[in-house]
């Protein structure tokens, strides 16, 4: 089943407090992204940044998962960082 409007605000409030927790950029989670052909897209707004995604017909765990990419991308994280991040958001 998919992620309704509801299940994706709770799921960023849940990531934003974690996120936040470890000292990261939250960004601000949006929903759906501007261009159709994108599951998901992050942009800078005056220096914010904003992940919007995708929810239609996917997967809970593929827009989970595009959240928590976004996090990583937000906070320009690389190599063994963005694996530990990964691995502490999806717990």
């Amino acid at each position: 089943m998919g992620m309704t409007s509801l299940d994706f605000g709770a799921a960023a409030r849940s990531l934003a407090r974690a996120a936040h927790l470890r000292g990261l950029v939250v960004p601000v989670f949006a929903s759906p992204p501007s261009r159709r052909d994108l599951h998901r897209s992050i942009r800078r707004r005056n220096g914010s940044p904003v992940v919007s995604i995708r929810l239609g017909d996917r997967p809970r765990g593929a827009v989970l998962a595009d959240m928590i990419e976004g996090i990583v991308v937000a906070n320009y994280l690389e190599d063994s960082k963005a694996d530990l991040v990964r691995s502490a958001l999806w717990l």
